[in-house]
């Protein structure tokens, strides 16, 4: 599944969804890369 989060307040990233973390934050997968964000709601 796509998600999209980002990452300080003007980058945001679109991969795999990876896992979910205790903060709330989510990690996705670019490639061979690994990202950690805040999700962006789906809420539209």
């Amino acid at each position: 599944m796509l998600r999209t989060i980002t990452m300080g307040t003007r980058v945001s990233v679109q991969g795999t969804f990876e896992c979910a973390l205790p903060n709330g934050k989510i990690t996705v997968r670019v490639g061979d890369m690994l990202y950690t964000g805040t999700p962006i709601s789906s809420d539209t």
